[in-house]
């Protein structure tokens, strides 16, 4: 595996040794195209595990979902088991990582899986031989669990399909009330997917998650025999009986300190919890010392304090926890950690580049699975796509299992180098950087920018649809640049910005000074707060020739909309923007929100939207569209907050390409069936002012 190239401020050497390989860099279309690894669990032998493989197919716009068994030695080729039909996904958009459960024999896994338009179970024999369903309930499955002798399983359902399809169309034929559980902005009926289907989305509390209609209603809970499948209502002494394989259903009964973190596992063996405590910046890693009692013991070796924990697990048959660190010195870069509760020593297992986890990486809780002797983790890096690897728990000794992007892997092009500088005020950021795959002799190359997180293999940056080993190829440095973890954690919106900002700016004047990028052509884009911070750049400064977002920032529009969710969202957006309605705190919205700052907005603005959010971009975005300013929307349909269908995906990766392309580089594509697109942006280039130095040069048509 390939060490990570570590740059300090005065890192001219060592950029100047990057650049172009031998190989092409991938297009946009292999990068969405890559296999996704999730959902790692090793059997209670031992020598297996089960994992997940996703990967897009753009001329079936769809996802295929695979469950593969490795042997844990290595000692025989990966096998295919299961088909696991359409991705499981959170509602916001991303894939959920669920890792299957054994039987307690070794010989099954047991899955939820979307099939036929529903979620059920279902179990795969380990030797491929076999797949069965073993639930056919009129509703989708929530969750399930085993029991502790494999005989059985508990499984919980909400409302029936049938009954939410008629509560969806008795919706239709009578009207919708506009209540605090209508997204205003959204479509009201069968406008996002939901479990494989579209359906009609509500609010589900009072700030932006969302749900399907009778999502509140109770939830009920059955028994299935595994030796006939026979199904029964689960009773009391049932609950009783499962409660330790269960998930934590109700968090106010978890210890007072976790703070929301429903981060807790339980030892197989002993029976004890290890979990999270967040407190400040860092969290804690605490086990219970007793079943009965909430008494516990917590790691206090200097190992265990002030770094970012972001999984456990319990070694088999051991007291012992194996957890996984983010280091945010090395760029969020991942290493395993052991924890023997009997010394209360902790002693480092391994130490990767990028992520070392048990799926995508960016989710709090995604675990290795850990067994006696090994973990088996997925490994990503900057410029290293998706792998399962061996890790030895005693030497640290890492084995790949399955690599199933070598084709990708061959084509990155220039390869990425780790950054860290510190601004002005001295706060430290990290980054990766592609260089340019080639430039002019004599001339320094643009310089796209992304800000937010820098997980894993960077396809696009935070939301993923920005296409950075592209752009690099096509001679553009693609930068991803990492929040620091005390900016993360600060609940002032406006000093998040502002530090962002700074962050940029110490960068792009680096990297200018040094002559690698022309700091007169630099472009930006992101997700979410990667958008805010796009929009704060473009607003505040002069920085930027051209901008990508696909989220909204905050705007009169987003006030209204969200405002009938009542008191728990004000006192979000009170806490977050320090913001009251538009009339109660005037200043603060001229202050914030770019509604109000059409006049300091000059870069050319792409949006490219999901149908969820993108009349909240409205206020800006239609008196911009009428001025000397060059902007551009697309919405796509039925997309939540982070878009998933390959199409759209894609759409969005080449247009982002396109965009960055003419405005930094002058370039036109060839393709004729672009020629409409290089139409309307030559039009806004030929309308675009100049703008002066102190940015006033504006003129609305």
């Amino acid at each position: 595996m390939r060490r990570l190239s570590v740059c300090s401020v005065a890192f001219a050497a060592c950029l100047s040794a990057a650049g172009a390989s031998g190989h092409a860099a991938p297009s946009p279309k292999m990068l969405l195209e890559l296999a996704d690894l999730s959902s790692v669990a090793m059997s209670p032998d031992g020598r297996r595990v089960a994992f997940q493989q996703e990967q897009a197919s753009v001329e079936r716009n769809t996802y295929s979902v695979t469950w593969y068994v490795a042997a844990v030695d290595g000692s025989t080729p990966v096998r295919k088991i299961a088909d696991g039909g359409d991705p499981l996904r959170l509602d916001y958009g991303g894939s959920i990582s669920e890792p299957p459960q054994w039987s307690a024999s070794s010989q099954w896994i047991y899955y939820r899986a979307l099939l036929g338009g529903q979620v059920q179970i279902w179990r795969a024999a380990a030797d491929g031989s076999r797949t069965e369903q073993v639930t056919h309930d009129p509703s989708d499955v929530d969750w399930f669990s085993l029991s502790p002798d494999g005989a059985r399983l508990i499984y919980s359902v909400g409302a029936s399909r049938a009954d939410i399809e008629r509560a969806e169309q008795d919706e239709y034929d009578r009207g919708i009330r506009i209540d605090h559980t209508i997204p205003l902005g959204q479509g009201l009926y069968h406008s996002a997917y939901l479990n494989g289907r579209l359906a009609s989305i509500r609010f589900t509390g009072d700030w932006s998650g969302r749900g399907g209609l009778l999502a509140d209603g109770p939830a009920r809970q059955h028994i299935v025999d595994l030796s006939n499948l026979a199904v029964r209502d689960a009773t009391p002494a049932d609950m009783s009986a499962f409660g330790a394989v269960m998930p934590v259903l109700d968090m106010k009964a978890a210890p007072t300190d976790l703070d929301g973190l429903n981060v807790r596992v339980r030892s197989a063996s002993s029976g004890k919890i290890a979990y999270l405590v967040l407190e400040g910046d860092h969290m804690r890693l605490r086990v219970t010392t007793s079943t009965e009692t909430p008494s516990f013991v917590e790691c206090a070796a200097p190992a265990c304090q002030n770094v970012t924990i972001t999984a456990i697990a319990w070694r088999p048959g051991r007291d012992q926890v194996v957890f996984t660190t983010s280091d945010p010195g090395r760029g969020r870069a991942q290493s395993l950690l052991l924890w023997d509760l009997a010394s209360d020593t902790v002693r480092p297992i391994a130490q990767a580049d990028g992520l070392i986890s048990g799926g995508h990486g960016s989710s709090l809780g995604e675990s290795c699975s850990v067994g006696a002797l090994a973990a088996v983790c997925v490994t990503a890096s900057a410029d290293t796509p998706p792998r399962l690897e061996r890790i030895d728990l005693a030497t640290g000794e890492r084995r790949v299992l399955d690599d199933p992007n070598q084709d990708l892997a061959q084509a990155v092009g220039p390869r990425a180098e780790f950054l860290s500088w510190t601004d002005a005020k001295g706060r430290t950021f990290t980054g990766q950087l592609f260089p340019p795959a080639s430039t002019r002799p004599g001339q320094a190359a643009p310089l796209f920018v992304t800000y937010y997180g820098c997980a894993g293999y960077l396809r696009g940056g935070v939301g993923d649809e920005w296409p950075l080993a592209s752009l690099a190829g096509a001679g553009i440095a693609a930068l991803c640049i990492n929040e620091p973890p005390t900016d993360r954690l600060n609940p002032d919106q406006l000093s998040r910005y502002e530090a962002a900002m700074s962050g940029v700016e110490a960068i792009v004047a680096e990297l200018g000074r040094r002559g690698i990028i022309d700091p007169h052509r630099v472009g930006m884009g992101g997700l979410s707060f990667g958008s805010e911070v796009v929009m704060w750049v473009a607003m505040k400064t002069d920085l930027l020739s051209a901008a990508s977002m696909t989220s909204p920032s905050v705007t009169p529009t987003y006030f209204r909309f969200h405002s009938l969710q009542g008191p728990g969202f004000r006192k979000n957006l009170k806490r977050t923007w320090g913001l009251g309605s538009p009339e109660e705190t005037p200043e603060r919205w001229r202050l914030l929100s770019p509604a109000f700052n059409l006049d300091r907005i000059h870069a050319p603005l792409l949006l490219q939207m999901p149908e969820q959010e993108y009349l909240e971009a409205s206020d800006y975005f239609a008196p911009l569209a009428n001025s000397a300013t060059p902007a551009e929307m697309f919405v796509f349909p039925n997309e939540p907050h982070v878009k998933f269908q390959p199409r759209h995906k894609l759409a969005a990766y080449e247009r982002n390409l396109d965009w960055f392309r003419f405005w930094l580089q002058g370039y036109v594509d060839p393709d004729p069936l672009k020629a409409d697109q290089y139409t309307r942006w030559e039009a806004m280039r030929a309308l675009r002012l100049p703008v002066t130095p102190s940015g006033q040069a504006r003129t609305t048509g």
